[in-house]
């Protein structure tokens, strides 16, 4: 195993956004008006995913018949409900700058990948870096031809833009299935945070949120953010 020389955050649920309920509102609320009614356990179970393809997986997760024209009409009343809430979701999680500044030091390189747009993301990116977080680079699925997780391309193409010359420099951090299953795909170790996550909101405990995400593939789990310098020195020798 190589030194870890670079971490790719997801956003909300795990650096911003504690507990990821801006795009749940604005799940629930476009399906709402569409004449749908869905539940939070059913709007959380494809968290991570880019949006067109969360509201895909809410349509056959629940068994619903639909068409790809019920889909655009869906994300049409999704959007303009998620940046009507997007700015006041994107504080920080507790520790995250601090951890950040940290692993700065360390000489780590931080990507980051999101199911949001990239118009989304210039609100969200934006009004974190107001209140200190900023990682070196961003990637959307606008970025990758519209292909989201759980395909690699978006960290792939973090490693591009940071120069890591090789996977297995990497670790992948995120709240969600999606996530690890991102990194897995992208061949670096994946790693579930539990605190602020959306899936510890839709599980009943942190071991049944921890078991998730083994089951997900997360080759570690960690209680928060706070905890990713320890793991990133257990890997680089201490250093």
């Amino acid at each position: 195993m190589n030194n870890i020389n670079a971490i790719i955050l997801d956003w909300a649920g795990t650096t911003v956004d504690y507990g990821c309920f801006a795009p749940v509102s604005a799940f629930i609320a476009a399906f709402d008006s569409f004449g749908v009614k869905v539940g939070i356990k059913e709007t959380r179970a494809p968290m991570g995913l880019a949006k067109r393809k969360h509201i895909e997986v809410m349509f056959q997760n629940m068994g619903l018949q639909y068409t790809q024209a019920d889909v655009d009409e869906i994300y049409k009343r999704f959007e303009p409900a998620l940046f009507e809430v997007l700015s006041a979701h994107a504080d920080p999680l507790p520790g995250v700058v601090e951890t950040i500044k940290s692993i700065r030091k360390m000489g780590i390189a931080i990507g980051s990948t999101t199911g949001y747009t990239k118009a989304m993301m210039d609100v969200v990116a934006s009004a974190a870096k107001e209140k200190g977080y900023a990682p070196d680079c961003l990637v959307c699925p606008d970025d990758t031809g519209g292909i989201g997780r759980p395909a690699p391309y978006m960290l792939w193409r973090n490693l591009e833009k940071l120069n890591i010359p090789s996977i297995n420099e990497v670790l992948k951090i995120g709240d969600t299935e999606a996530d690890i299953q991102e990194g897995k795909n992208a061949g670096c170790l994946s790693v579930g945070v539990l605190k602020g996550s959306s899936m510890l909101e839709m599980s009943s405990s942190h071991e049944a949120a921890r078991q998730k995400y083994i089951e997900a593939g997360a080759d570690y789990v960690i209680e928060d953010i706070s905890a990713l310098p320890l793991l990133i020195k257990a890997f680089n020798g201490g250093a």
